[in-house]
Order: C-alpha cells, then sequence, then structure tokens
C-alpha cells in the first residue's frame, strides 16, 4: 500500500477528530434534550397535579362557604328563636308577678275578712250571750209573774176591796209586762236570725270571691 503524503494523512486525523468531537457534542445534545424533556414532562405533571389540587382547594372552599351559609342562617334562626322565647319569658314573668301580687293581694282580702268576720262572729257571740241571757232573766221574771198572780188569784177571796182592785191593777200591770216581755223575746229571736243570715251571707261571699280567684289564676296559667 502506498504511503499517504504526511500532510493528507495530518488532514484525514483531523477531521477524524473534529468528527469524534462532532459526534460527541451530538450525543451530549441529545442527552440534553432528553433531560429537558424528562423536566418538561415532569414541570407538566407539577402543574397538572397543581391544577388538580387547585380544583380540589375550590371545591372545599365552596363546601366551606356553604357550611358558612347554613350555619349563619342557623344563627339567624336560633337569634329568632332566643328572642321570641325572651320575649315569652318576659310575659310569664310578667304574668308571674301579676299573680303574686293578685295572690298577696286575696291574702290581704281574706285576712281582712277573716279578721271582720271573727269580730263579727264575737258581737254575734256576744249579742247571743247577753240574749240568751236576757231570755233567761225575762223567763226567770215570767216564772215570778206567774207565781205572783196565781198567789193573787188565790188571795182574791179573802181580800177587800181596795186589795181587790189594787189586785186587778197588779194583774194588768204584770200582764203588760209580760206582753213586754213576750214581744222583746220575739225580737231578739228575729235578732238573732237575721244576723245569722247576714253570717251565712258573708261566708257565701267569700266563698265565692275565693273559688273567683282561684279560676281567675287558672286561666292566667293556662293563657298562650
Amino acid at each position: 500500500m502506498a504511503l499517504l503524503p504526511t500532510g493528507f494523512k495530518e488532514r484525514l486525523e483531523q477531521m477524524e477528530l473534529c468528527r469524534i468531537q462532532r459526534l460527541s457534542l451530538l450525543q451530549a445534545e441529545k442527552e440534553l434534550q432528553f433531560t429537558k424533556s424528562q423536566l418538561l414532562a415532569s414541570k407538566i405533571s407539577s402543574i397538572k397535579s397543581a391544577d388538580h389540587r387547585c380544583l380540589n382547594l375550590q371545591q372545599q372552599i365552596a363546601n366551606k362557604h356553604f357550611v358558612i351559609s347554613s350555619l349563619k342562617s342557623r344563627i339567624d334562626l336560633l337569634d329568632t328563636e332566643y328572642l321570641d322565647v325572651s320575649q315569652q319569658v318576659r310575659v310569664l314573668k310578667s304574668e308571674v308577678q301579676e299573680l303574686e301580687e293578685l295572690e298577696r293581694e286575696k291574702e290581704r282580702y281574706f285576712d281582712s275578712e277573716i279578721k271582720e268576720m271573727e269580730g263579727f262572729k264575737a258581737e254575734v257571740e256576744k249579742f247571743t250571750d247577753e240574749r240568751r241571757r236576757e231570755v233567761q232573766e225575762l223567763k226567770n221574771q215570767a216564772e215570778q209573774l206567774k207565781s205572783s198572780f196565781v198567789k193573787l188569784q188565790g188571795n182574791i177571796g179573802c181580800s177587800d176591796d181596795s186589795e181587790l182592785a189594787a189586785a186587778e191593777i197588779r194583774k194588768s200591770e204584770l200582764l203588760a209586762e209580760k206582753e213586754n216581755l213576750d214581744c222583746r223575746l220575739a225580737s231578739s229571736y228575729q235578732i238573732r236570725a237575721q244576723l245569722q243570715r247576714q253570717l251565712q251571707s258573708i261566708l257565701m261571699t267569700q266563698s265565692q270571691a275565693g273559688k273567683k280567684c282561684t279560676y281567675s289564676s287558672q286561666m292566667r296559667c293556662l293563657k298562650p
């Protein structure tokens, strides 16, 4: 084989070296492009993952807004119910105060009526005792008058005219006194019956007043 000139041989070596360098550069560029492709794909995947997370966050935010709106509506409803309950409590408290005042007035009324009834009862008992004593005295006097009248009738036969006239006068006086005692006795019975009727009327009035107060209290408690 003929030997190549030295200059041509060096030229070939330079060309081979350039070819190897270019191949190396191409291989490096290819590897760089592959690395860039992988990096781009990773970034695209990261972007897609971020978009998915954003969508999830937006959905969660929408759900939170819905929950907040529901809670706000519930709070408004509870505030309205609280105001209604507070108003009912104030009304009930006012009614309770009225009932307590009515109960105190009723107690004062009954205390006053009881004191008045006890005083009236004491007066009735006192009057009854006095009338009973008067009636007994009247009965005793009537018995005495009756006994005196019988004695006078027995002594009429043995008395003179003056004694007879005196006996007649005494008889008239005794009869008048007896009639007066009968009238007083009848009046006492009438007064006693009237007092008993007044006492029964007072007791009935107190009973009706107690029933009326109790019914009024029950109606107040039954009001919505």
